[in-house]
């Protein structure tokens, strides 16, 4: 009888701890800043299998929580439900963060709305298709998990938009094939990012934000010159 009561209370005791330990829900702290806790990843639970490359092709996508997302209020000011998370890598794309000029990009920037992320993996899986031998494209911020404001305080200049799900960052492919944001808009290869921005147009894109410098172009209106875009476009889905 003393043993039975022993293990009970040692088990209460292991519980009362998990409880205490739990991350903060969506890795965000009361206050709003990222936790910086370790999330798991859809993308980075198994390995890939020798000679692959892990990807969406090859199954990555049914690892990918599926949900029906709401995109409230603005772009500048709006939030998220129930986001999807974009995997951080995959046959044809990686993910960069943009503050710690590194991939992957954390797990908190990369939620958008279901239509967003199906709009991002289609658009990048038929590029893919029609460059064979072209490296990956590169994918940074997109939303945080519940939207909302994603400005300085979240790392670098920060964002404007990026606050509903419906924004995507997309870097231009580099001359040289690394896997990285361009420096300069020396380093794009223009040809594989116009084609990349004739692609998001053709998928319904609002608007597609490009840099001055990069000379990439398209119908008025929707494809629309911005600073702060010469190493990236930043596509905008519709709402709806």
């Amino acid at each position: 009888m003393i043993r039975r009561l022993v293990i009970v209370a040692f088990a209460g005791a292991l519980l009362s701890v998990a409880w205490a330990v739990e991350p903060a829900r969506d890795g965000v702290r009361a206050a709003g800043q990222p936790d910086g806790r370790a999330r798991p990843d859809p993308a980075q639970q198994r390995p890939a299998a020798p000679g692959r490359r892990p990807g969406h092709a090859g199954g990555q996508h049914r690892r990918i929580r599926w949900r029906a997302s709401v995109a409230v209020g603005r772009p500048d000011a709006g939030r998220l439900i129930r986001g999807v998370m974009l995997p951080s890598q995959g046959s044809h794309f990686f993910t960069w963060d943009p503050v710690l000029s590194r991939a992957p990009d954390r797990w908190w920037r990369r939620f958008g709305t279901a239509r967003l992320i199906r709009t991002l993996l289609s658009v990048i899986d038929a590029y893919a298709a029609a460059h064979p031998g072209a490296p990956r494209v590169g994918v940074g911020d997109l939303s945080r998990p519940r939207g909302g404001d994603f400005g300085p305080a979240y790392g670098g200049i920060g964002h404007a938009s990026h606050q509903n799900g419906l924004d995507a960052d997309v870097y231009y492919p580099r001359l040289d094939r690394r896997e990285r944001s361009p420096a300069t808009a020396a380093q794009i290869n223009r040809r594989l990012a116009q084609d990349l921005v004739d692609r998001f147009v053709a998928a319904g894109a609002q608007v597609v934000f490009v840099g001055p410098a990069t000379a990439l172009h398209g119908p008025p209106g929707v494809v629309q010159v911005l600073t702060h875009h010469d190493n990236h476009l930043h596509v905008r889905l519709p709402p709806g």
